[in-house]
This record gives C-alpha cells, sequence and structure tokens, in this order.
C-alpha cells in the first residue's frame, strides 16, 4: 500500500505540491492525472525517492522513502516517462544487470523469462537496445520495472511510443497486474486511464483537485441529463408521446438518421432516469428503438472541466 501523507515540495518560493494526503491500496490502480505545472511529475519523483520532499511522508508498504530509502525502493518498480536504458547493451544483459543492481533473490533464469514473456520482448533479448524501436525501448523499460517482482509498480506515460496493438497489449498486461500488485499510472491519453484504472486522482496547481472513480466524478461534475435515442416511427406523434414523460425538460429532433427513424435530444429534470419510460412508450406504440444512450462525461471531458477553473465539488480528495 502507499500512504501519502500531507506532501510538500517547494522550489524556492513557488510552492509545486502543497499538503496532498492520498493512499492507494493494495490490488488497486491509481491513475494520476494533472496539467503542465500542476505538480503531477514532482509528486511522482517524491513517492519514488528521486527528489525530497520539503514536508510530508511518503510510506511504501509501512516504510518512510526518506527515512529507509533502500528499503522502501526494494518494494517499488519505476518506469519513468524516459526508460533508464544503457542502449550499449542487449535487451538481456541490461535485464541482468537490474536483476543485480535490484539484488533480487527470485531464481534468475525463470524470473527473466517470465519478464520477458510479460512484456513480449523474447525475441529481441539478445539485440543491442540501441537497434530496437520506440516501441520496444518502452517495453524494455516496462520490464525493468516487473525485475524482482516488486510490489508496488510507478508507471509514468508506459505507451508512449506504443502502436495501437502494443498499446492494448500493455493496457491488459497493467490490468493483470493489478490484481497482484499497487499500480500507480500516468498517461496523457485520458482514454486509457479510464480503461485501466480503478479510481482517478487529479491534480492542479498543487493540490488535488479530485479523487474518486471516473464514473463518480462524471455523477459530480456533469449537468448534463440528456438521452440521445434513434427511434423508427411517425416523428410528431414520437415528440407528443416524450413530452408526455414526467420530468421532461425539452425533446427535439434534428436529423433524420435513414428513412422514419429521427435522432431525439432529450433532457430530463436532474437525476430522473427516463430510459425505461421511453422504452414503454416504444412498446406500447410499437415503435423500433435503434439507439438510447446517455451523454455521459468522458474522463478527459472531467479532466477539463476541473482544470479549467470551475467551482465544483468533488470526490474524496477535496473541491475545486
Amino acid at each position: 500500500m502507499i500512504e501519502v501523507r500531507n506532501l510538500t515540495k517547494h522550489y524556492g518560493d513557488k510552492k509545486a505540491v502543497n499538503d496532498i494526503s492520498f493512499t492507494v491500496e493494495d490490488g488497486e490502480i491509481l491513475g494520476f492525472l494533472g496539467p503542465n505545472g500542476a505538480g503531477k511529475s514532482t509528486t511522482m519523483n517524491m513517492l519514488t525517492g528521486y527528489i525530497s520532499s520539503t514536508s510530508g511522508k511518503v510510506l511504501i508498504n509501512g516504510v518512510d522513502v526518506l527515512e529507509d530509502p533502500i528499503k522502501a525502493k526494494t518494494n517499488i518498480g519505476y518506469l519513468p516517462e524516459i526508460p533508464p536504458l544503457y542502449l550499449d547493451m542487449t535487451v538481456k544483459a541490461y535485464l541482468n544487470f537490474v536483476f543485480d543492481l535490484k539484488k533480487s533473490k527470485l531464481p534468475r533464469r525463470s524470473h527473466m523469462k517470465d519478464v520477458m514473456a510479460l512484456c513480449k520482448i523474447k525475441d529481441v533479448e539478445n539485440r543491442l537496445i540501441k537497434n530496437l524501436s520506440k516501441g520496444y525501448k518502452q517495453r524494455v523499460g516496462l520490464a525493468q520495472a516487473l525485475v524482482g517482482n516488486p510490489p508496488v509498480l510507478i508507471l509514468d506515460e508506459p505507451t508512449v511510443g506504443l502502436d495501437p496493438k502494443q498499446m492494448v497489449e500493455i493496457r491488459t498486461l497493467i490490468k493483470r497486474l493489478g490484481k497482484n500488485h499497487t499500480v500507480i499510472l500516468s498517461s496523457h491519453i485520458l482514454s486509457e486511464i479510464q480503461a485501466v484504472c480503478d479510481r482517478v486522482i487529479i491534480i492542479d496547481h498543487g493540490v488535488i483537485a479530485a479523487d474518486d472513480t471516473a464514473t463518480h466524478l462524471s455523477e459530480q461534475v456533469t449537468t448534463d441529463h440528456r438521452v440521445i435515442a434513434r427511434i423508427e416511427g411517425e416523428k410528431a406523434e414520437i415528440l407528443q408521446a416524450i413530452r408526455g414523460i414526467e420530468g421532461i425538460r425539452y425533446v427535439r429532433a434534428d436529423m433524420e438518421r435513414e428513412k422514419g427513424i429521427w435522432e431525439y435530444e432529450i433532457e430530463a429534470e436532474p437525476g430522473r432516469d427516463i430510459r425505461r419510460d421511453i422504452n414503454a412508450i416504444a412498446r406500447e406504440h410499437a415503435w423500433n428503438i435503434l439507439l438510447l444512450k446517455t451523454m455521459e462525461m468522458t474522463l478527459e471531458d472531467i479532466f477539463l472541466k476541473i482544470t479549467m477553473g470551475e467551482q465544483v465539488e468533488l470526490g474524496k480528495g477535496g473541491t475545486k
């Protein structure tokens, strides 16, 4: 488990991180987000012991990163945004070097085999790292984080440089790793965070602006209560029937998607779920519903709304 207690970092007069606290439970995958200059990278560096804090504590499985850095860091596998690779070494030699550096007690041969298989780099184990593609270099960087099977993984932009197929493979791997590891994942690809992470923390201006699941954040941030429905039937009759549903604020049909099939944008009162009512009137009139979806906010929408200075009360982490 990771515990962050009242963590603060000053650079001269500038307060890069301002008294933040949070925990990450065993087996949890946390997405850590923030705009440029928000304090995200500074926080990640303090979590790994790369830089010291001005005040506050970081505990990795109960061990203070500053008081006992060697013991704390044995619990961490870290992939920085730029992987720490020795380009003139082969993949196999480099991972064995990392194995020795971490003083791992695991069976070397079988562990190396497992790590390379997980990251799908077995086919390049005897190639010089400098001759690998950016995607393969990224995989080698992830492999070094996994050497020694640390309980905590801190991954900064783990899919940079990967093609779409490789990105899906790494996301799947991170989900698997989350079953046996505590994972903090930072990425600028917000759809990736939404697909992989159990929980999201957004840091802005050095403080935690939001801390919750993406679903709960969407419910708290959005003032939207709209539904999009694509219904086959007489347009005027459908409009009249939908307007008769309790709690409807407005309904409009702006586009005929196919002949006789219009798309209806419907807004209801806050907290009113009208999807079942729409299904009921469609059954009553023998209309076909070809699409019915809520206008849920994506993590990108949430991120922009929170970091653009809107005053919204959010999640466990505080307010913005």
